[in-house]
């Protein structure tokens, strides 16, 4: 399905919205897009190997009570066209090209992990482009432990496969009762939509963006004092992916940046403290 940015979506439910499609020079992005028509949209760029279905509803839906909010693929994941990039700058490239096909002249980016090492990167290549920052479970290139993604990762990808039981368990929140609770849920919540899901990631494009991933752990620190927008940053007190110090470490650096820190929670601390966070980003966006 094609759409412009004539679509009028009455439903502000993520379950129900439509997967719509848009070429971007020759490659084909899928997208949905949901809640009110007007103010400043909110772009949302998700983790490693996640498509469409692997937003946090609750999250969507809280955001989309209040503002427009786009949900996208990276170029190669999900039913999106074309091979997936290999490097951070290729992924904001596409994302600021999707913004522009889209219409936008101003957005809102909420970045997660992968995601928001790609909204930093869209901020400080186009600086006009972004209203306001969101970066959830995430860190700065040359970030602390970044490049270890793939180690500390794959042995508990294996261990999901032996205990039958989505990695995500593992890597997004803590071992805690709380955290596991929470695991339960939030993976729950990410079967709700029955219909009109997306393709799951390929083997190659995971690879791929893993690929990306070190890259950005091992590459130059950025200046991220040339990020001179408001910038809200969260995370858990125990991500083991993304080590929490890298949100701290963003924070000093980002002029007037906010931090959430979330107890007893991981990679996933926005998904656990979703009641709490969806309050914040909206107290956050319109400030």
């Amino acid at each position: 399905m094609t759409s412009s940015v004539s679509f009028i979506g009455s439903d502000r439910r993520y379950i129900g919205a439509p997967n719509l499609s848009i070429n971007v020079g020759a490659t084909t992005f899928t997208y949905r897009d949901l809640g009110p028509r007007n103010g400043v949209p909110i772009i949302l760029l998700n983790h490693w190997g996640a498509v469409l279905d692997n937003f946090d509803p609750r999250i969507v839906d809280g955001l989309a009570s209040k503002h427009r909010v786009i949900a996208t693929n990276y170029r190669g994941i999900g039913a999106s066209g074309g091979t997936a990039p290999a490097t951070i700058d290729e992924m904001a490239r596409d994302a600021i090209g999707l913004i522009r096909a889209l219409g936008f002249a101003k957005v809102d980016l909420l970045g997660f992990s992968l995601g928001g090492f790609v909204a930093q990167d869209i901020t400080l290549k186009a600086p006009d482009l972004v209203r306001k920052l969101i970066l959830t479970g995430t860190g700065p290139a040359g970030g602390k432990g970044i490049e270890k993604v793939g180690a500390v990762s794959w042995p508990l990808i294996v261990k999901g496969l032996l205990t039958l039981r989505d990695p995500k368990t593992y890597l997004f929140f803590t071992s805690t009762a709380d955290g596991r609770r929470a695991a339960k849920d939030f993976l729950a919540r990410l079967k709700e939509r029955k219909t009109g899901r997306d393709k799951g990631p390929s083997p190659r494009a995971f690879l791929r963006q893993l690929k990306a991933i070190k890259a950005w752990g091992r590459q130059a620190p950025q200046d991220l004092g040339r990020i001179n927008i408001p910038v809200l940053i969260a995370n858990g007190d125990n991500d083991i992916m993304v080590p929490t110090v890298n949100s701290t470490d963003m924070a000093r650096r980002i002029p007037g940046a906010q931090l959430v820190i979330y107890e007893d929670a991981g990679h996933g601390g926005i998904f656990q403290n979703h009641a709490d966070f969806v309050p914040e980003a909206l107290s956050f966006l319109g400030a």
